[in-house]
Protein backbone atom coordinates (compact mmCIF):
# COMPACT_ATOMS: atom_id res chain seq x y z
CA UNK A 1 0.00 0.00 0.00
CA UNK A 2 1.30 3.30 -1.30
CA UNK A 3 0.42 6.81 0.72
CA UNK A 4 -1.55 7.72 -2.47
CA UNK A 5 -3.62 4.98 -2.06
CA UNK A 6 -5.03 6.40 1.06
CA UNK A 7 -6.27 9.41 -0.10
CA UNK A 8 -3.60 12.16 -0.67
CA UNK A 9 -2.62 14.51 -2.78
CA UNK A 10 0.31 14.51 -5.04
CA UNK A 11 1.98 17.21 -3.18
CA UNK A 12 1.96 15.35 -0.02
CA UNK A 13 3.08 12.08 -1.40
CA UNK A 14 6.19 13.76 -2.69
CA UNK A 15 7.31 15.71 0.51
CA UNK A 16 6.90 12.29 2.07
CA UNK A 17 8.94 10.23 -0.54
CA UNK A 18 11.80 12.96 0.00
CA UNK A 19 11.74 12.27 3.62
CA UNK A 20 12.90 8.97 2.86
CA UNK A 21 9.17 6.71 3.72
CA UNK A 22 6.95 5.26 1.22
CA UNK A 23 5.35 3.43 2.52
CA UNK A 24 2.97 3.66 5.16
CA UNK A 25 2.39 2.67 8.89
CA UNK A 26 -0.50 0.44 10.08
CA UNK A 27 -0.94 3.29 12.23
CA UNK A 28 -1.34 5.53 9.19
CA UNK A 29 -2.51 2.92 7.09
CA UNK A 30 -5.96 3.56 9.57
CA UNK A 31 -5.48 6.61 10.40
CA UNK A 32 -5.42 8.88 7.49
CA UNK A 33 -9.16 7.43 5.55
CA UNK A 34 -10.37 7.87 8.65
CA UNK A 35 -9.54 11.36 9.22
CA UNK A 36 -10.09 12.49 5.76
CA UNK A 37 -13.25 10.87 6.70
CA UNK A 38 -14.30 13.91 8.84
CA UNK A 39 -14.36 10.89 11.84
CA UNK A 40 -12.85 12.05 15.69
CA UNK A 41 -10.05 9.56 16.65
CA UNK A 42 -8.96 7.51 19.58
CA UNK A 43 -5.31 6.30 18.61
CA UNK A 44 -3.53 3.67 21.48
CA UNK A 45 -0.10 3.04 19.56
CA UNK A 46 3.47 2.82 20.44
CA UNK A 47 5.69 5.63 19.98
CA UNK A 48 8.08 5.54 17.09
CA UNK A 49 4.90 3.94 15.20
CA UNK A 50 4.08 6.88 12.56
CA UNK A 51 1.99 8.82 14.94
CA UNK A 52 3.05 12.23 13.76
CA UNK A 53 2.30 11.84 10.05
CA UNK A 54 -0.93 9.47 11.09
CA UNK A 55 -2.53 13.51 12.16
CA UNK A 56 -0.61 15.93 10.43
CA UNK A 57 -0.73 14.18 6.37
CA UNK A 58 -4.78 14.23 6.72
CA UNK A 59 -5.01 17.53 8.45
CA UNK A 60 -3.07 19.30 6.05
CA UNK A 61 -4.93 16.95 2.88
CA UNK A 62 -7.95 18.93 4.27
CA UNK A 63 -6.48 22.28 4.84
CA UNK A 64 -5.39 21.83 1.00
CA UNK A 65 -7.25 19.93 -1.23
CA UNK A 66 -5.10 18.56 -4.10
CA UNK A 67 -2.54 20.94 -2.80
CA UNK A 68 -4.27 23.97 -3.03
CA UNK A 69 -5.71 26.56 -0.61
CA UNK A 70 -9.11 26.79 -1.71
CA UNK A 71 -10.20 29.97 -3.43
CA UNK A 72 -11.84 32.69 -1.63
CA UNK A 73 -10.45 31.94 1.52
CA UNK A 74 -8.45 34.66 3.51
CA UNK A 75 -6.46 34.49 6.63
CA UNK A 76 -7.74 35.76 9.56
CA UNK A 77 -5.57 37.67 12.10
CA UNK A 78 -4.65 35.89 15.30
CA UNK A 79 -7.31 32.85 14.51
CA UNK A 80 -5.62 29.68 14.18
CA UNK A 81 -7.78 26.37 12.08
CA UNK A 82 -5.84 23.98 13.41
CA UNK A 83 -4.19 23.09 16.56
CA UNK A 84 -2.06 20.77 18.06
CA UNK A 85 -1.41 20.30 21.42
CA UNK A 86 1.99 18.15 22.85
CA UNK A 87 3.08 17.99 26.55
CA UNK A 88 6.80 19.27 26.22
CA UNK A 89 8.70 21.65 24.09
CA UNK A 90 11.18 18.73 22.32
CA UNK A 91 7.66 17.46 21.13
CA UNK A 92 6.11 20.74 20.07
CA UNK A 93 9.59 21.08 17.59
CA UNK A 94 9.74 17.90 16.72
CA UNK A 95 5.76 17.82 15.60
CA UNK A 96 6.31 21.00 13.64
CA UNK A 97 9.16 20.31 11.66
CA UNK A 98 7.65 17.60 10.74
CA UNK A 99 4.33 19.33 9.83
CA UNK A 100 6.92 21.47 7.58
CA UNK A 101 8.63 19.22 6.23
CA UNK A 102 5.41 17.42 4.55
CA UNK A 103 4.24 20.65 3.09
CA UNK A 104 7.17 22.31 1.40
CA UNK A 105 4.65 22.21 -1.53
CA UNK A 106 2.08 24.03 0.21
CA UNK A 107 1.56 27.68 0.71
CA UNK A 108 1.19 27.05 4.59
CA UNK A 109 1.69 29.35 7.70
CA UNK A 110 2.56 27.37 10.50
CA UNK A 111 4.61 28.14 13.97
CA UNK A 112 5.35 26.74 17.30
CA UNK A 113 4.72 28.25 20.68
CA UNK A 114 6.25 27.21 24.52
CA UNK A 115 7.61 27.96 27.25
CA UNK A 116 11.28 29.15 28.15
CA UNK A 117 11.74 31.48 25.79
CA UNK A 118 10.59 34.99 24.96
CA UNK A 119 7.08 35.30 23.84
CA UNK A 120 7.44 38.37 21.32
CA UNK A 121 8.58 36.86 18.60
CA UNK A 122 5.32 33.99 18.94
CA UNK A 123 3.04 36.65 19.74
CA UNK A 124 4.56 38.33 15.92
CA UNK A 125 4.23 34.87 14.36
CA UNK A 126 0.44 34.59 15.69
CA UNK A 127 -0.53 37.79 14.42
CA UNK A 128 -1.74 37.46 10.70
CA UNK A 129 -3.17 33.87 11.38
CA UNK A 130 -2.15 30.61 10.95
CA UNK A 131 -3.13 27.35 9.31
CA UNK A 132 -1.41 25.06 12.29
CA UNK A 133 -0.53 26.20 15.48
CA UNK A 134 1.65 23.42 17.85
CA UNK A 135 1.74 24.31 21.09
CA UNK A 136 2.41 23.72 25.06
CA UNK A 137 -0.51 24.28 27.08
CA UNK A 138 0.59 26.62 29.35
CA UNK A 139 2.42 29.21 27.22
CA UNK A 140 -0.88 28.92 24.98
CA UNK A 141 -2.99 30.32 27.86
CA UNK A 142 -0.78 32.31 28.85
CA UNK A 143 -1.00 34.35 25.27
CA UNK A 144 -5.29 33.42 24.80
CA UNK A 145 -4.99 35.50 28.23
CA UNK A 146 -3.15 38.76 25.95
CA UNK A 147 -5.48 38.21 23.28
CA UNK A 148 -2.40 37.50 21.22
CA UNK A 149 -4.06 34.42 19.24
CA UNK A 150 -7.80 33.21 19.04
CA UNK A 151 -8.86 29.81 19.02
CA UNK A 152 -12.85 30.50 18.18
CA UNK A 153 -11.96 28.91 14.68
CA UNK A 154 -10.10 26.26 15.53
CA UNK A 155 -11.49 23.58 12.95
CA UNK A 156 -9.21 20.51 14.27
CA UNK A 157 -7.89 19.81 17.62
CA UNK A 158 -5.23 17.04 17.79
CA UNK A 159 -3.53 16.33 21.32
CA UNK A 160 -0.53 14.42 21.11
CA UNK A 161 0.51 11.71 24.14
CA UNK A 162 -2.47 12.40 26.12
CA UNK A 163 -1.54 10.18 28.82
CA UNK A 164 1.92 12.42 29.34
CA UNK A 165 -0.40 15.50 29.81
CA UNK A 166 -1.78 13.43 33.08
CA UNK A 167 1.29 12.37 33.85
CA UNK A 168 2.69 15.91 34.06
CA UNK A 169 -0.47 17.40 35.66
CA UNK A 170 -1.46 19.38 32.58
CA UNK A 171 -5.13 18.25 32.66
CA UNK A 172 -6.55 21.06 34.19
CA UNK A 173 -4.66 23.26 31.63
CA UNK A 174 -6.23 21.04 28.39
CA UNK A 175 -9.72 21.29 29.61
CA UNK A 176 -8.99 25.40 29.63
CA UNK A 177 -7.54 24.87 26.32
CA UNK A 178 -11.00 22.69 25.02
CA UNK A 179 -13.44 25.31 26.53
CA UNK A 180 -11.49 28.01 24.47
CA UNK A 181 -12.46 26.18 21.26
CA UNK A 182 -15.46 25.56 19.08
CA UNK A 183 -17.78 23.51 19.84
CA UNK A 184 -18.08 21.83 16.24
CA UNK A 185 -14.87 20.54 15.67
CA UNK A 186 -12.59 17.50 14.74
CA UNK A 187 -10.93 15.95 17.61
CA UNK A 188 -8.19 13.39 17.33
CA UNK A 189 -6.58 11.94 20.59
CA UNK A 190 -3.30 9.77 20.26
CA UNK A 191 -1.85 8.38 23.09
CA UNK A 192 0.73 5.53 23.57
CA UNK A 193 -1.30 3.99 26.49
CA UNK A 194 -4.78 4.02 27.58
CA UNK A 195 -5.56 4.00 31.14
CA UNK A 196 -8.83 4.57 32.67
CA UNK A 197 -8.73 8.36 33.10
CA UNK A 198 -7.28 8.83 29.35
CA UNK A 199 -10.89 6.82 28.27
CA UNK A 200 -12.57 9.14 30.47
CA UNK A 201 -11.16 11.69 28.73
CA UNK A 202 -11.96 10.76 25.50
CA UNK A 203 -15.49 10.04 26.80
CA UNK A 204 -16.02 13.82 26.94
CA UNK A 205 -14.00 15.23 24.22
CA UNK A 206 -14.82 12.81 21.36
CA UNK A 207 -17.65 11.98 19.61
CA UNK A 208 -18.53 8.53 18.16
CA UNK A 209 -14.78 8.40 17.57
CA UNK A 210 -12.95 5.03 15.83
CA UNK A 211 -11.02 3.67 17.65
CA UNK A 212 -7.23 2.44 16.64
CA UNK A 213 -4.49 -0.40 18.38
CA UNK A 214 -2.00 -1.25 16.48
CA UNK A 215 -0.38 -2.64 19.05
CA UNK A 216 -1.14 -4.12 22.34
CA UNK A 217 -1.53 -2.25 25.47
CA UNK A 218 1.97 -1.43 27.70
CA UNK A 219 4.00 -3.67 25.54
CA UNK A 220 7.57 -2.55 23.64
CA UNK A 221 8.80 -2.79 20.11
CA UNK A 222 9.42 -6.81 19.39
CA UNK A 223 12.96 -5.29 17.60
CA UNK A 224 14.22 -3.56 20.75
CA UNK A 225 16.68 -6.05 22.57
CA UNK A 226 16.13 -5.86 25.91
CA UNK A 227 18.60 -6.50 29.06
CA UNK A 228 19.79 -5.94 32.52
CA UNK A 229 22.74 -5.44 34.25
CA UNK A 230 22.44 -6.35 37.84
CA UNK A 231 25.21 -4.42 39.59
CA UNK A 232 25.46 -2.18 42.90
CA UNK A 233 24.33 1.32 42.86
CA UNK A 234 27.83 3.00 43.63
CA UNK A 235 29.64 0.89 40.40
CA UNK A 236 27.00 1.89 37.99
CA UNK A 237 29.24 4.92 35.87
CA UNK A 238 31.76 2.98 35.52
CA UNK A 239 29.73 0.36 34.30
CA UNK A 240 28.05 2.60 31.67
CA UNK A 241 31.62 4.12 30.45
CA UNK A 242 33.12 0.49 30.37
CA UNK A 243 30.07 -0.35 28.21
CA UNK A 244 30.49 2.13 25.54
CA UNK A 245 33.85 1.98 25.75
CA UNK A 246 33.81 -1.99 25.08
CA UNK A 247 31.07 -1.96 22.76
CA UNK A 248 31.99 0.97 20.79
CA UNK A 249 28.43 2.57 21.14
CA UNK A 250 28.52 5.98 19.06
CA UNK A 251 24.80 7.44 20.13
CA UNK A 252 23.89 6.66 23.24
CA UNK A 253 21.07 8.01 24.63
CA UNK A 254 20.69 7.48 29.00
CA UNK A 255 18.00 8.06 31.40
CA UNK A 256 18.47 9.13 35.23
CA UNK A 257 15.38 9.73 37.70
CA UNK A 258 16.91 13.52 38.70
CA UNK A 259 18.40 16.56 37.15
CA UNK A 260 21.74 16.64 39.72
CA UNK A 261 21.81 12.73 38.53
CA UNK A 262 22.03 14.04 35.20
CA UNK A 263 24.55 16.96 35.26
CA UNK A 264 26.74 14.38 37.66
CA UNK A 265 26.70 11.41 35.08
CA UNK A 266 27.38 13.69 32.29
CA UNK A 267 30.06 15.20 34.00
CA UNK A 268 31.74 12.06 34.91
CA UNK A 269 31.63 10.17 31.51
CA UNK A 270 32.99 13.38 29.64
CA UNK A 271 35.91 13.36 31.93
CA UNK A 272 37.02 9.56 30.93
CA UNK A 273 37.07 10.78 27.26
CA UNK A 274 33.00 10.09 26.12
CA UNK A 275 31.94 13.92 25.35
CA UNK A 276 28.51 13.90 26.98
CA UNK A 277 25.89 16.41 27.69
CA UNK A 278 23.14 16.66 30.08
CA UNK A 279 19.47 17.59 29.32
CA UNK A 280 16.24 18.35 31.79
CA UNK A 281 13.51 21.00 32.87
CA UNK A 282 16.38 22.94 34.69
CA UNK A 283 18.41 23.34 31.47
CA UNK A 284 17.40 27.12 29.12
CA UNK A 285 15.56 26.08 26.01
CA UNK A 286 18.33 27.33 24.17
CA UNK A 287 20.94 24.90 25.88
CA UNK A 288 18.15 21.90 25.37
CA UNK A 289 18.29 22.86 21.81
CA UNK A 290 21.89 23.23 21.56
CA UNK A 291 22.87 19.69 23.29
CA UNK A 292 19.87 17.72 21.07
CA UNK A 293 21.98 19.23 17.77
CA UNK A 294 24.89 18.40 19.02
CA UNK A 295 23.74 14.76 19.76
CA UNK A 296 21.84 14.17 16.29
CA UNK A 297 24.93 15.70 14.39
CA UNK A 298 27.34 13.45 16.58
CA UNK A 299 29.25 15.93 18.25
CA UNK A 300 28.51 14.69 21.21
CA UNK A 301 28.68 10.46 21.92
CA UNK A 302 26.31 10.89 24.76
CA UNK A 303 23.07 12.49 26.37
CA UNK A 304 21.96 12.22 29.22
CA UNK A 305 17.83 12.62 30.04
CA UNK A 306 15.67 12.91 32.68
CA UNK A 307 11.86 11.72 31.84
CA UNK A 308 11.12 14.78 30.42
CA UNK A 309 12.82 13.69 27.38
CA UNK A 310 11.55 10.16 27.38
CA UNK A 311 8.48 11.36 24.48
CA UNK A 312 9.10 14.02 22.04
CA UNK A 313 13.00 13.36 20.85
CA UNK A 314 12.83 11.86 16.99
CA UNK A 315 16.54 10.90 16.67
CA UNK A 316 17.03 8.83 13.23
CA UNK A 317 18.71 5.25 14.02
CA UNK A 318 19.23 5.93 17.81
CA UNK A 319 21.07 2.64 18.34
CA UNK A 320 21.22 3.00 22.23
CA UNK A 321 18.91 3.38 25.11
CA UNK A 322 20.43 3.01 28.98
CA UNK A 323 17.88 3.21 31.58
CA UNK A 324 21.13 4.35 34.42
CA UNK A 325 18.31 4.44 36.96
CA UNK A 326 15.04 2.67 36.17
CA UNK A 327 12.19 4.87 36.52
CA UNK A 328 9.76 5.04 39.52
CA UNK A 329 6.43 4.41 36.92
CA UNK A 330 6.92 1.27 35.26
CA UNK A 331 4.90 2.81 32.00
CA UNK A 332 7.67 5.39 31.56
CA UNK A 333 9.75 2.31 30.76
CA UNK A 334 8.08 1.75 27.46
CA UNK A 335 8.52 5.77 26.29
CA UNK A 336 12.01 5.64 27.04
CA UNK A 337 13.29 2.73 25.49
CA UNK A 338 10.88 3.73 22.37
CA UNK A 339 13.50 6.06 21.67
CA UNK A 340 15.28 3.34 19.94
CA UNK A 341 14.04 0.81 17.71
CA UNK A 342 11.47 3.96 15.54
CA UNK A 343 10.11 3.15 12.08
CA UNK A 344 11.23 -0.28 12.16
CA UNK A 345 14.35 -0.24 12.53
CA UNK A 346 16.50 -2.79 15.56
CA UNK A 347 17.48 -0.88 18.79
CA UNK A 348 19.13 -1.98 21.62
CA UNK A 349 17.77 -1.00 25.02
CA UNK A 350 20.20 -1.93 28.57
CA UNK A 351 18.90 -1.41 32.00
CA UNK A 352 21.44 -1.06 35.07
CA UNK A 353 19.46 -2.55 38.05
CA UNK A 354 21.01 -2.16 41.37
CA UNK A 355 19.59 -4.29 44.60
CA UNK A 356 17.10 -1.49 45.40
CA UNK A 357 15.55 -1.57 42.03
CA UNK A 358 14.29 -5.33 41.67
CA UNK A 359 10.92 -4.64 42.56
CA UNK A 360 10.55 -1.83 40.13
CA UNK A 361 12.40 -4.45 37.97
CA UNK A 362 9.82 -6.53 38.18
CA UNK A 363 6.87 -4.26 37.90
CA UNK A 364 7.81 -3.38 34.58
CA UNK A 365 8.75 -7.30 33.37
CA UNK A 366 4.82 -7.87 34.86
CA UNK A 367 3.62 -4.96 32.60
CA UNK A 368 5.82 -5.67 29.81
CA UNK A 369 4.69 -9.42 30.12
CA UNK A 370 8.49 -9.99 29.56
CA UNK A 371 11.43 -11.37 31.02
CA UNK A 372 14.36 -9.65 30.18
CA UNK A 373 17.80 -11.45 29.92
CA UNK A 374 20.85 -10.90 32.11
CA UNK A 375 23.94 -8.71 29.64
CA UNK A 376 27.25 -9.64 29.29
CA UNK A 377 29.68 -7.51 31.70
CA UNK A 378 32.44 -7.79 29.08
CA UNK A 379 35.44 -8.41 31.93
CA UNK A 380 33.82 -5.59 34.12
CA UNK A 381 35.57 -4.83 37.19
CA UNK A 382 34.23 -2.88 39.78
CA UNK A 383 36.42 0.33 40.73
CA UNK A 384 38.72 0.88 43.88
CA UNK A 385 36.67 2.40 46.88
CA UNK A 386 39.38 5.13 46.37
CA UNK A 387 38.34 5.88 42.63
CA UNK A 388 34.90 5.91 43.92
CA UNK A 389 35.68 8.27 46.63
CA UNK A 390 37.56 10.40 43.86
CA UNK A 391 34.64 10.51 42.05
CA UNK A 392 32.62 12.22 44.32
CA UNK A 393 31.75 16.00 44.00
CA UNK A 394 33.67 17.69 46.83
CA UNK A 395 31.26 18.07 49.89
CA UNK A 396 29.82 21.77 50.69
CA UNK A 397 30.68 23.34 53.97
CA UNK A 398 28.55 22.87 56.75
CA UNK A 399 27.02 19.81 54.94
CA UNK A 400 26.48 16.65 57.34
CA UNK A 401 28.31 18.12 60.16
CA UNK A 402 27.70 16.44 63.29
CA UNK A 403 26.11 17.47 66.22
CA UNK A 404 28.13 18.82 69.27
CA UNK A 405 26.07 16.48 72.71
CA UNK A 406 25.70 18.03 75.74
CA UNK A 407 28.90 18.54 77.70
CA UNK A 408 31.19 18.27 75.10
CA UNK A 409 33.73 21.15 74.24
CA UNK A 410 33.42 22.55 70.87
CA UNK A 411 36.74 21.65 68.34
CA UNK A 412 37.62 25.67 67.87
CA UNK A 413 36.30 26.38 71.11
CA UNK A 414 38.32 28.96 73.14
CA UNK A 415 39.87 28.50 76.71
CA UNK A 416 37.67 28.72 79.53
CA UNK A 417 37.89 32.47 80.50
CA UNK A 418 38.48 33.60 77.12
CA UNK A 419 35.93 34.72 75.08
CA UNK A 420 35.50 35.34 71.34
CA UNK A 421 35.84 38.80 71.33
CA UNK A 422 39.29 38.62 72.75
CA UNK A 423 40.35 36.75 69.48
CA UNK A 424 41.70 39.14 67.21
CA UNK A 425 40.32 38.65 63.38
CA UNK A 426 42.54 38.37 60.54
CA UNK A 427 43.60 41.69 58.66
CA UNK A 428 41.62 43.79 61.78
CA UNK A 429 43.21 46.24 64.28
CA UNK A 430 44.46 45.36 67.63
CA UNK A 431 42.21 46.18 70.24
CA UNK A 432 43.41 49.07 72.39
CA UNK A 433 43.33 48.19 76.69
CA UNK A 434 40.38 49.11 78.61
CA UNK A 435 40.82 52.20 80.77
CA UNK A 436 38.51 52.63 83.65
CA UNK A 437 34.90 54.10 83.36
CA UNK A 438 35.25 58.08 84.06
CA UNK A 439 34.60 58.87 88.10
CA UNK A 440 35.10 55.48 89.25
CA UNK A 441 38.47 55.07 91.36
CA UNK A 442 40.99 51.97 91.03
CA UNK A 443 42.39 50.99 94.22
CA UNK A 444 46.11 52.35 94.39
CA UNK A 445 49.10 50.23 96.07
CA UNK A 446 51.51 51.80 98.16
CA UNK A 447 54.29 51.81 95.40
CA UNK A 448 51.91 54.14 93.01
CA UNK A 449 50.75 56.19 96.01
CA UNK A 450 54.57 56.82 96.79
CA UNK A 451 55.31 57.75 93.03
CA UNK A 452 52.37 59.85 92.71
CA UNK A 453 53.43 62.17 96.20
CA UNK A 454 56.93 62.61 94.63
CA UNK A 455 55.34 64.29 91.36
CA UNK A 456 53.18 66.38 93.80
CA UNK A 457 56.42 68.07 95.19
CA UNK A 458 56.34 65.82 98.40
CA UNK A 459 53.76 67.67 99.33
CA UNK A 460 51.37 65.51 101.97
CA UNK A 461 47.80 66.48 101.91
CA UNK A 462 45.80 65.27 104.54
CA UNK A 463 42.75 63.34 103.98
CA UNK A 464 39.93 65.61 105.34
CA UNK A 465 38.58 62.97 107.95
CA UNK A 466 34.30 62.51 106.64
CA UNK A 467 32.49 64.60 108.95
CA UNK A 468 30.98 62.52 112.11
CA UNK A 469 26.95 62.24 112.29
CA UNK A 470 25.95 61.95 115.59
CA UNK A 471 22.73 62.13 116.47
CA UNK A 472 22.42 65.32 119.09
CA UNK A 473 22.13 64.08 122.79
CA UNK A 474 19.14 63.97 124.72
CA UNK A 475 19.27 66.44 127.78
CA UNK A 476 17.36 65.54 130.56
CA UNK A 477 14.53 66.63 131.92
CA UNK A 478 15.54 68.84 134.85
CA UNK A 479 14.15 67.75 138.21
CA UNK A 480 11.88 69.25 140.36
CA UNK A 481 12.44 71.28 142.83
CA UNK A 482 16.85 71.55 142.03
Amino acid sequence: MSFASLGLSDALVRAVAATGYTTPTPVQTQAIPAVLEGRDLMVAAQTGTGKTAGFSLPILELLFPDGQRPSGYKRTARQVRALVLTPTRELAAQVHDNIRSYATELQMHSACIFGGVGANPQIKALAPGLDILVACPGRLLDLVGQRAVDLSAVEYFVLDEADRMLDMGFIHDVKKVIAKLPAKRQNLLFSATFSSEITQLANRLLHNPARIEVTPPNTTVERIEQRVFRVEAGHKRALIAHLITMGAWEQVLVFTRTKHGANRLAEYLSKHGLPAAAIHGNKSQSARTKALADFKSNGIRVLVATDIAARGLDIDQLPHVVNFELPNVAEDYVHRIGRTGRAGRSGEAVSLVSPDEEKLLKAIERLTRQRFEEGDLQGFVPPAQAELNSDRPERPRGANTPSRGRGQPRSNAAPRGQGRADKPRPGSKPRRPQQAMPGIAEPEDAVARERRLQAMGNRVVPETPAPKRNRPRREKPALLGS
